[in-house]
C-alpha cells in the first residue's frame, strides 16, 4: 500500500473540534466488523470516526446515514462549492453532477450495498474510487451502540493522490462535523 496509511486504533480519540480523548466523536481504528475489511490492505487511504448512539436511536443504518448526510453545516456546503469549482478543469465530477447521475443515492453518494447494520456508499471515478461504510456496532462490554463511519480511497491515477492530499485536512473535519451535527440535531428514533 502506498501513500496514506490506515489509522491504527492505538491513536488517541479526537472530538469534533479536534480535542482530546473522551469527546463525543472519536477517530478510531478500522472496524473489523465492516464488510469492507477485506479491502483495507489495498486502500491508499483509510480512516474511521465513531459516535455513541443513544438507546432510543433508530437501529436502521440507512435512516442514520440519511440523517448524517441530510443537513451539512453551512461551512461544509461552502467547501463543497469551492471544491466543485476547483476540480471542474480536471474533469472530476461536481456534487451536482453526481446527484444528477441518478440511481440509488444518499445525498450525492451512490449506494453500493445494504446489509444488516451497515450501508456502503461511495463513488467510482477516473481519478479515484472511494467507499464509505456506515456501521452500527452493538453495545458490548459496558459500551453503548456506536455508529462508525469508515472511508477508504483507492487511487486510479496520480490525480487521485493529489486530490486526496488537497482535501485530506477538510475530509477529517467534515466527517467529524457531520457526525457531531447529527448527534446535536438528535438521532432519529426507532
Amino acid at each position: 500500500m502506498s501513500g496514506f496509511r490506515p489509522v491504527p486504533s492505538r491513536y488517541p480519540s479526537i472530538d469534533a473540534a479536534g480535542g482530546p480523548s473522551g469527546a463525543r466523536v472519536r477517530q478510531v481504528g478500522l472496524p473489523s466488523a465492516s464488510r469492507l475489511r477485506s479491502t483495507y490492505a489495498r486502500a491508499d487511504f483509510a480512516d474511521a470516526f465513531s459516535v455513541d448512539l443513544p438507546d432510543a436511536a433508530s437501529h436502521d443504518v440507512e435512516v442514520l446515514a440519511r440523517h448524517v448526510f441530510a443537513q451539512p453545516a453551512a461551512w461544509v456546503a461552502m467547501l463543497l462549492r469551492i471544491r466543485d469549482g476547483l476540480v471542474r478543469p480536471f474533469g472530476i465530477r461536481s456534487t451536482a453532477g453526481l446527484r444528477a447521475g441518478g440511481g440509488d443515492r444518499i445525498n450525492f453518494f451512490r449506494v453500493f450495498a445494504r446489509h444488516d447494520g451497515e450501508i456502503i456508499i461511495g463513488e467510482d471515478d477516473a481519478h479515484l474510487d472511494f467507499r464509505v461504510s456506515l456501521l452500527v456496532q452493538p453495545a458490548s462490554q459496558g459500551q453503548p451502540r456506536r455508529l462508525t463511519v469508515t472511508t477508504l480511497v483507492f487511487y486510479n491515477r496520480l490525480l487521485g493522490r493529489a486530490y486526496i492530499a488537497l482535501i485530506l485536512p477538510f475530509h477529517r473535519r467534515v466527517v467529524r462535523a457531520a457526525l457531531d451535527r447529527a448527534r446535536q440535531r438528535g438521532w432519529p428514533a426507532r
